[in-house]
């Protein structure tokens, strides 16, 4: 028996600029907010102790805010201090993500 197709929930992203980014997907793509840029720090609040068990301890602090397609898949973007671009941002022989592609709706639609 094949199992059923699992719906998709959400894809996090790390960002350097969180307000930039938030203002491509939400005014160029289109994208709901479902929480605007927000400040969370490594403590015992409960998502304090959420983003340790994700990041595992010594994480500190990050921004982050979660936006939603029209067919609700979330977007997640996180933005940590002191992040960086790899020196090969398109390794295509890395293992991991690669790309994700979003359908936007034209006048032939």
């Amino acid at each position: 028996m094949q199992p059923t197709p699992r719906a998709f929930s959400h894809i996090g992203l790390s960002v350097p600029d969180l307000d930039a980014a938030v203002k491509f997907y939400t005014g160029v793509l289109g994208l709901y907010t479902i929480m605007k840029p927000t400040n969370v720090t490594e403590d015992e609040s409960a998502v304090g102790v959420m983003c340790t068990d994700v990041f595992g301890p010594g994480w500190g602090s990050l921004r982050i805010a979660h936006l939603a397609t029209a067919d609700r898949v979330g977007i997640e973007l996180f933005e940590f201090p002191d992040n960086y671009a790899p020196d090969n941002n398109l390794d295509h022989n890395r293992q991991g993500t690669f790309h994700f592609a979003s359908r936007i709706r034209t006048w032939r639609d």
